[in-house]
């Protein structure tokens, strides 16, 4: 509800739209959410606004006027990373600029505003990320692979959400390296050293 109603922050809104690109069931939540949002604000006369009597006529000839391809349309991803994910990258899997976290583990932060934080992750297969829990909210998508913690095993497509409730080890599957998005709206609580050595300079 919240990402229909625009009240998400950039990286949280990324997640879902992600998400929902290969989830017909959310989208189709997504939808009802938007057209429950129009039917609300059709009946907020308090918030209503005087419209030009030509507004019509000039709203059909902007719509007129823009070519076939202008129109927005559905994209269907080719590739590993769904077509909301390669905007933020530029492409797909070989367009990622990974950069090493420690014990093989890769990430790439994505630009995004300020107040989350969005990155992919690498995680080879068999390998465990640090044991850790969580200062806000953290929500992992899975887009290759799968890996497995406490609460169970995730798979592409999957979305796991975790709070200050979940301390977890998530671990790859052992038959293929697993690639996901992370999205956190704090920093991440370990506790190990190493890992809470690095934290400032990996921005987890």
């Amino acid at each position: 509800m919240a990402y229909s109603a625009g009240t998400l922050p950039e990286a949280f809104n990324l997640i879902v739209a992600t998400h929902i690109s290969l989830c017909d069931t959310c989208r189709a939540d997504a939808e009802s959410y938007d057209s429950l949002g129009g039917a609300l604000l059709e009946q907020a006369n308090a918030s209503a606004v005087d419209m030009s009597p030509d507004s019509l006529a000039a709203t059909m000839a902007l719509i007129a006027g823009s070519p076939v391809e202008d129109i927005a349309r559905p994209v269907v991803s080719k590739g590993v990373l769904p077509s909301p994910l390669q905007d933020y990258v530029g492409g797909d899997l070989a367009d990622i600029k990974w950069k090493p976290v420690g014990m093989g583990v890769k990430q790439a932060i994505l630009k995004t505003s300020s107040d989350a934080t969005a990155r992919l992750l690498l995680i080879p297969a068999g390998a465990a990320m640090p044991d850790h829990s969580h200062n806000g909210v953290e929500i992992t998508m899975v887009l290759k692979g799968a890996f497995q913690d406490e609460d169970g095993y995730f798979a592409r497509g999957d979305v796991e959400i975790a709070d200050s409730d979940v301390h977890h080890t998530p671990v790859a599957d052992i038959h293929e390296d697993c690639i996901c998005l992370a999205v956190t709206d704090a920093p991440l609580k370990f506790r190990s050293l190493i890992p809470k050595l690095a934290q400032p300079f990996l921005r987890i």
